[in-house]
């Protein structure tokens, strides 16, 4: 493989001279804007940028494995990112017990913060929320550890390098295994004779925000893993009520509840149709944010653009809702209201 070389601007030209080598040469669209979740204007200027250094979602990559041997392009991607914001950049740390890569516990110029607790622990909206919330009219941006990994690498070696470690996951895997790969890989590829049985669910992603894609499918543009699960497509008689094979739950009440540390085969089926939205403070337990998911949901549903707005819709994207998505009770489509609501709020501004 060869790539085209180009000259790389010195970091501490001006600002805009860096955002323009960023635009010309494929490094902006690596950036996420929130509120909205787009690739920013030229012109923005973020409050702040945050970088999550863990992922909590099932079957997630370890960042541990993907910045190894590549510590001085993250380093030297997060000295790029600091020339482009008026604020900090917040790293998020692991502080669940396992050490972060040093590269991580000792990155320089950064603000650093330790998480602790189980998903959605690793995601980096529970992090904005926790350390410098959006407010009013602010952008904050957003990047997974592999981009950074790209920016920092374009401007050591004048390359785009689009290669990256992902993880194969899922019980319908032969062999899971992390695999090097480069963005928009055929997923037919990477799975090809790893795969158990024929009637599953592919997915670029995680299992509970990720995308669906058929075989023929691709990695998606941010995605470091694939999943691999049954597809639910068969149906019990009062599945709900019989002591049947066991399934995940919030509530002990159901006779095929074992307790939390229940093993279980995950498959696509919801075990249920959607009933009654009623308030039961299942989603806050589920989401460490001050912020009421199930109220938020009902004024997006109505339509209430204020009242969306007084209930934090814009400190939340899909990953941060996923969670409670998948325990609802109502089986509510969360992530695919939430999305709803921000696209109607972006069009009010």
């Amino acid at each position: 493989m060869s790539y085209k070389k180009v000259q790389t601007p010195d970091i501490n030209a001006e600002r805009a001279k860096l955002v323009e080598f960023m635009a010309e040469n494929g490094l902006w669209p690596l950036i996420n804007e929130r509120p909205f979740d787009m690739v920013p204007d030229l012109d923005t200027i973020p409050a702040n940028i945050f970088i999550s250094t863990f992922d909590t979602a099932p079957l997630a990559p370890d960042n541990n494995i993907i910045v190894q041997g590549k510590e001085a392009a993250f380093q030297k991607g997060l000295d790029v990112l600091a020339k482009l914001t008026s604020g900090k950049i917040h790293l998020g740390l692991d502080g669940r017990g396992t050490a972060p890569s040093p590269v991580f516990s000792e990155a320089q110029g950064v603000a650093k913060h330790w998480f602790a607790g189980p998903h959605p622990a690793g995601n980096v909206g529970v992090h904005i929320h926790h350390v410098a919330p959006i407010k009013g009219h602010d952008r904050v941006w957003t990047l997974p550890v592999h981009n950074i990994i790209t920016i920092g690498q374009m401007f050591l070696t004048g390359e785009y390098h689009a290669d990256r470690i992902i993880a194969l996951t899922g019980a319908e895997l032969n062999e899971p295994k992390y695999v090097h790969t480069y963005q928009g890989a055929s997923v037919a590829d990477l799975l090809k004779g790893n795969i158990t049985g024929d009637n599953n669910r592919i997915i670029s992603g995680d299992v509970l925000s990720g995308q669906q894609v058929g075989e023929d499918g691709f990695l998606g543009f941010n995605a470091d893993q694939v999943t691999v699960v049954k597809e639910g497509d068969d149906y019990e008689i009062f599945g709900w009520l019989l002591p049947l094979a066991p399934r995940p739950s919030v509530s002990g009440t159901m006779p095929s509840y074992g307790g939390p540390e229940t093993e279980f085969e995950a498959n696509t089926n919801t075990h249920g149709e959607k009933r009654a939205f009623v308030v039961s403070g299942q989603y806050e337990s589920l989401l460490p944010m001050d912020i009421y998911p199930q109220h938020l949901m009902k004024a997006i549903i109505t339509g209430n653009i204020e009242k969306m707005e007084g209930l934090g819709i814009t400190e939340l994207t899909e990953e941060d809702v996923a969670l409670c998505e998948f325990a609802c009770t109502s089986k509510n489509p969360l992530q695919s209201i939430l999305r709803d609501g921000l696209n109607n709020l972006k069009e009010q501004l």
